[in-house]
């Protein structure tokens, strides 16, 4: 239900901008959900990585303040993560995700070179 697109191999220092689209949810059902991304590097666990609300709030996780930027489009029915100042440490899968009810979109894999 949620398609996230926009990974890629990129180096440290660059930039990509992810996508996360919500094709079947209607504009009025989309518009009330707080949507978010979170990551999971190899190994480790999944983590949070920003959020933003239906009014618009947004909250970020403290490994991308001043580097990444969410936010969305209800009448496209998508949200984005601007990333900026990649590092080798932000390679991850990266996860759509929209609340409520809680839903994962499929992972896009992000690699960040030294």
């Amino acid at each position: 239900q949620l398609q996230a697109s926009g990974g890629g191999l990129v180096q440290a220092g660059g930039s990509l901008r992810l996508s996360c689209n919500a094709p079947r949810n209607i504009f009025s059902v989309f518009s009330t959900k707080t949507m978010a991304w979170y990551r999971q590097a190899p190994g480790k666990e999944r983590e949070f990585v920003a959020h933003i609300t239906n009014d618009g709030r947004v909250n970020y996780s403290d490994s991308v303040i001043g580097r990444f930027t969410i936010s969305r489009n209800n009448s496209r029915k998508t949200v984005w993560l601007q990333m900026h100042s990649l590092k080798p440490e932000d390679t991850a899968v990266y996860y759509c995700h929209q609340t409520p009810p809680a839903i994962w979109g499929l992972g896009t894999q992000v690699t960040v070179s030294s």
